[in-house]
């Protein structure tokens, strides 16, 4: 009997996003038909030839805008509306503590009606949302409907920031299960449930496809190279990147910096960029394929990801798939990954006299040394992070979940 599942993100594709891509692909490799479903996305301007052909493949719900999702609402009441009105009280008791205005909560039921049809026509048996904020909400509320049961990935640190506005416990609750990407992200949602909800929260952790590490091994370039991969954006810390970089500069040190992405704080980032002089040290790449980063990271000496807040950053798994060794701060899940002197360099969240010092000792290093850590860091990758593992491990639960029906509600 085939299995059908379905996938509900906020917006899909997206490039920072290409670990669900990769997950879904995964599934279906296994056998398990999946429904591809986002709140955005469809008018996306997209660089990547796999994510322009999963646009194709994706329903989109906000696609013919509010009057449809108000139809749909009406429809739902009229159906059952005993249903109808349990996901309207839960709707409100969520929107009763949220850091969002009530009417959010209203919208979010509107696109839970939309959306519970399309998985009756597709015979889901099971709802899965990638992030525990407002794609867990709708599927909850799918799920309150008269929906399958559902689940979601945690990934951090947005739903470690704020649990009790999004209602995590309740989540865990009602759902069939949870992943999280890390330990340290299985104990973050322990925090926020009671123990005996504690056997529903299982460590999947996000994967990479063979083609990041069935290929020859490009050795470590000599040229001092470092590349930051990530969207410009507070929590991934390149402002203080651009400070450890001046301070390299001052040494005399030599190096090159790539940031790899684009994002809201690029003009910030181009500012101390002038404000510093490093126009001849530092290039900004904006948006760029999956095989394009993958270029970046082989042309380079290492990784450098100096980030505040995270869960467990997907680059720094390519970036050791690769065999690169990896800079990175001491912030949730990374340790579990990055270990000091073995596959890496780990240093303190905010301090760029710790930044500056790795880099420093990281462009010094010789290439003997930066080799066995690349190695090292392949290894512990394959070990935990090949997609399809951890695609089976979740084809398991979801096996699971639709065996079972619906969660207690």
């Amino acid at each position: 009997m085939i299995l059908r599942i379905a996938y509900f993100v906020n917006q899909y594709p997206k490039v920072s996003h290409s670990f669900i891509r990769r997950e879904i692909l995964a599934l279906e490799r296994q056998g398990i038909e999946v429904q591809r479903i986002a709140l955005r996305g469809w008018d996306a301007d997209l660089v990547d030839g796999e994510d322009q052909a999963e646009q194709t493949r994706t329903r989109y719900v906000l696609q013919q805008g509010p009057l449809t999702l108000m139809m749909a609402m009406l429809r739902a009441c009229v159906a059952s509306p005993g249903r109808f009105f349990s996901a309207l009280r839960l709707a409100l008791k969520m929107g009763w503590r949220a850091d969002r205005p009530m009417v959010i909560y209203l919208i979010y039921l509107a696109e839970a009606c939309h959306v519970l049809p399309w998985l009756r026509e597709q015979g889901a048996c099971h709802l899965h949302a990638h992030f525990g904020t407002n794609p867990a909400t709708v599927a909850m509320l799918v799920h309150s409907l008269g929906g399958p049961s559902f689940s979601f990935t945690v990934h951090g640190p947005e739903e470690f920031d704020k649990p009790q506005f999004i209602g995590l416990g309740e989540k865990i609750r009602r759902s069939a299960f949870v992943a999280a990407v890390s330990s340290f992200g299985r104990s973050q949602l322990y925090r926020w449930v009671e123990h005996d909800q504690w056997h529903k929260v299982k460590e999947v952790h996000c994967g990479l496809e063979p083609k990041f590490h069935a290929v020859a091994p490009v050795p470590v370039p000599d040229a001092p190279r470092l590349v930051c991969v990530g969207r410009l954006c507070e929590q991934k810390g390149q402002l203080l990147l651009m400070e450890a970089a001046h301070r390299l500069a001052q040494k005399g040190i030599d190096f090159e910096l790539v940031l790899a992405g684009d994002g809201e704080m690029r003009a910030d980032v181009e500012r101390l960029i002038r404000q510093y002089a490093l126009e001849d040290r530092v290039r900004i790449t904006g948006w760029i394929s999956s095989d394009q980063v993958r270029e970046e990271i082989l042309v380079a000496r290492g990784l450098v990801l100096p980030s505040f807040a995270e869960g467990l950053p997907v680059v720094i798994m390519e970036a050791m798939a690769l065999r690169r060794p990896v800079l990175t701060t001491y912030v949730a899940g990374i340790p579990e990954l990055v270990r000091p002197g073995e596959t890496g360099w780990l240093f303190p969240a905010g301090s760029v006299d710790e930044l500056a010092a790795a880099m420093e000792t990281f462009l010094a290093a010789p290439s003997d040394a930066l080799e066995r850590m690349a190695e090292a860091g392949y290894q512990l990758v394959l070990e935990r992070h090949s997609i399809d593992t951890e695609a089976a491990k979740l084809a398991v639960l979801f096996r699971e979940a639709c065996i079972d029906g619906a969660s207690p509600a």
